[in-house]
């Protein structure tokens, strides 16, 4: 059962208050996966008036091409006057948030009337209730602690924004480097202070810190949570750590070997956006859109590079995603997640590079049982345990507890006497994983063997005492040997790393096959990503990732580390990304989009698509089919006429001349021709192409077809992008 919570909120000092919550956001259980909580209302104050965000007509500074980031002023008076224009036209309060550089808004309370009349205007494009969404982390801490490997150059001067939970400042993953003394070039963002962030916190690794909480409101985060961008929750800290935290930190985990890691962008800066929040029912915890837009906005206006956004959505494009896209238009590159659970990939926009999960490495384990079998599973622990007793915790219960209380480990379930020196098999379920080895420590056990009752991961968590997580058949097969053998006797042992073929894990949202663009655009390893974490109550600074987020933050490290790189731009930096992915043998497009991200292909992929200012904008006004855009995959449904044609555009951004020839591959059911299939480009030259498809009519019962095109340079490098064809 994967939806239970691998670890506790944390409390601090003496205080009773919750204050970590690493990224396991409202997951439910559901057979066979993890379904996460859609959506909750906002808090309505008042009782009739709710808050709205409005979002005017064309877009906000970012978006005007004659106007700097940092518009003047006057542009900016204007945009104001006209927000006051409808707000008075309405009868309506002083707004929550103004919104000018990535759009034009504002977030209001109105009551149903008010927000009617205003989206009725022709002055206005969209109003939306406001919501919380929710970051997405996963309790799937599957048998990982990959590490996240930096990439050469490491993100020099590149700022990354993180909208997310905070930061906790403390970690030696933000220390200030040698070099980093000096403010990067073009970012002007503030240190904002509060309760446990001081001015000083503020410095050549972390650039700069905000907090933005009037959407979810002050009076409803949980009693322990600081208004300041100090990081409670542990995911916004994981996040930056993993895309950004500095070279060469050393890990200190008890009963694992010392070991070295960085972020991706181990050179790159930290811009703290704190717009997640925890309430005081860990149901109830997540991120105000209002709060979000306002982060996107202000980080917008701030001047960061890469925008990192670890939070769920709908598959449509609203508010946030219009925000991001005057993001994308003042030059930063947006990362968001696909999400976790049921339902399409969220940010379904062409203009953000949307992430989903895939596997890693694995920390594995064994229990060996004297004269019986050796079970195999998921163990983060290098110690050895045994031979020891081991023991059913169902068979340990104190007086005045059940043995279904002990058989799960419940903290105070267990008799110390009868635990002591022993290894405790505790079965998952009712409390997190790293609970139960807790409740075992505290009983004086040794070790412990967690095991599923039904389907579900197994994961290598950083538990209390030595422990191996088994599978439902392996957990079985343990505890009836025990039961036939009532003095057993096993050792818990280590096996090192597996390395799996990659996969994509069944919780990663995948992308709607009727289109029209291919979502996610690519993976990263996203299960037990290692990284660091505010501390808990037993020390530890460290813990494991698993989810969305954590792809997301490796990619966002990845577009740091490629926008450092001489006279790389932003598009480049997004076509990079996607097009030098690797396809997971198995996993169709929509499940994976282009593949796995790759760091060193993205490095020197010659080509790029490059997507002509201002297509953007003109595709979500209507003025520009999908088909037409310069995206980095392509989703056609076949026609009545033959064969479907659509166009893409390469460009040669390297640095000499260079011949490419291309090649269609991997359709079973149509024909697919790139016209011309070859050419010979100069720096900067542009070769327009068609993708001519023949195959069955409209109304034709087939699957989903698809393949990809790829453009290969006389020196091997190679560009790809996925193909899927609808009937």
């Amino acid at each position: 059962m994967c939806g239970q919570r691998a670890r506790r909120r944390v409390r601090r000092g003496s205080a009773a208050g919750s204050a970590l919550l690493l990224g396991l956001l409202a997951a439910t259980t559901v057979a066979g996966g993890v379904a996460v909580s859609g959506p909750a209302q906002a808090h309505v104050p008042d009782g009739h008036r709710s808050l709205y965000l409005v979002t005017l007509t064309g877009p906000g500074t970012a978006g005007r091409h004659d106007a700097p980031r940092h518009a003047p002023d006057a542009s900016r008076a204007a945009q104001v006057l006209r927000q006051d224009a409808l707000l008075d036209q309405v009868g309506a309060s002083a707004p929550v948030y103004r919104w000018t550089t990535a759009l034009d808004g504002f977030a209001v309370r109105l009551d149903a009337g008010q927000a009617a009349t205003l989206a009725a205007s022709a002055d206005v494009a969209l109003v939306e209730r406001d919501a919380v969404r929710r970051l997405t982390g996963l309790d799937l801490r599957a048998a990982a602690g990959t590490p996240t490997h930096s990439v050469p150059g490491g993100g020099r001067d590149q700022v990354i924004g993180f909208v997310d939970s905070g930061l906790w400042p403390h970690s030696a993953a933000f220390a200030e480097s040698p070099g980093m003394h000096r403010r990067p070039p073009g970012f002007h963002g503030p240190c904002r202070t509060g309760p446990g962030w001081r001015a000083g916190m503020c410095d050549g690794k972390v650039v700069a810190a905000r907090f933005f909480v009037r959407g979810f409101g002050a009076d409803r985060i949980a009693s322990s949570a600081r208004l300041s961008p100090v990081d409670d929750d542990g995911h916004g800290t994981l996040s930056a750590s993993i895309a950004a935290g500095d070279g060469g930190v050393t890990v200190q985990v008890p009963g694992v070997p010392h070991r070295l890691t960085s972020g991706v962008a181990p050179r790159a800066r930290v811009a703290v956006y704190k717009a997640c929040w925890q309430a005081p029912d860990p149901a109830n915890d997540g991120c105000s859109t209002a709060d979000l837009v306002t982060a996107v906005d202000r980080a917008t206006a701030d001047g960061v590079d890469v925008l990192d956004l670890p939070v769920s959505g709908p598959d449509r494009i609203d508010t946030v995603e219009r925000a991001l896209l005057g993001a994308t238009e003042a030059g930063t590159v947006v990362v968001a997640s696909a999400g976790n659970g049921p339902g399409h990939a969220a940010h379904p926009s062409p203009w953000v590079t949307t992430v989903g999960a895939g596997t890693g490495e694995q920390s594995r384990g064994a229990v060996e049982i004297a004269g019986g079998p050796r079970l195999t599973g998921a163990m983060s622990s290098r110690r050895h345990v045994g031979p020891v007793r081991v023991v059913l915790g169902s068979d340990l219960a104190v007086p005045g507890r059940s043995s279904r209380a002990a058989a799960r480990c419940l903290p105070g379930s267990l008799d110390a006497g009868r635990t002591a020196g022993r290894v405790v098999v505790c079965r998952r379920g009712g409390i997190g994983r790293v609970d139960k080895s807790a409740a075992v420590a505290r009983a004086d056990g040794v070790g412990m063997v967690l095991v599923n009752t039904g389907p579900g991961s197994v994961d290598a968590d950083l538990h209390s005492v030595p422990t191996v997580h088994l599978d439902a058949r392996a957990g079985s097969t343990l505890t009836a040997w025990v039961r036939s053998h009532p003095r057993a006797r096993i050792r818990l042992v280590p096996s090192g790393t597996a390395r799996p073929g990659p996969r994509v894990p069944g919780w990663s949202r995948g992308g709607d096959r009727t289109g029209p663009l291919l979502k996610p655009d690519l993976l990263a390893p996203g299960l037990g990503v290692l990284g660091a974490v505010p501390p808990d109550e037993r020390g530890l600074r460290w813990d494991l990732e698993s989810g969305t987020s954590a792809a997301t933050a490796a990619v966002s490290g990845l577009a740091a580390a490629l926008g450092a790189a001489p006279g790389w731009t932003p598009g480049q930096v997004r076509s990079a990304l996607a097009t030098t992915a690797r396809p997971v043998p198995g996993a169709g497009p929509l499940r994976q989009g282009a593949g796995l991200a790759a760091a060193r292909p993205a490095a020197r992929p010659h080509l790029a698509y490059l997507p002509r200012p201002g297509d953007y904008r003109r595709w979500l006004d209507g003025l520009l089919p999908a088909d037409a855009l310069d995206a980095t995959s392509v989703f056609v449904s076949t026609g009545a006429t033959s064969p479907t044609v659509v166009t893409r555009q390469v460009t040669n951004v390297g640095e000499r001349a260079r011949y490419f020839s291309s090649t269609a591959t991997g359709f079973r059911r149509h024909q697919v021709v790139v016209t011309p299939a070859a050419a010979r480009l100069a720096p900067g030259e542009s070769l327009t192409f068609h993708l001519e498809v023949y195959g069955a009519g409209p109304g034709a019962a087939q699957p989903l077809d698809s393949g990809a095109v790829t453009w290969t340079a006389e020196d091997g490098t190679r560009v790809r992008i996925p193909v899927v064809i609808a009937p």
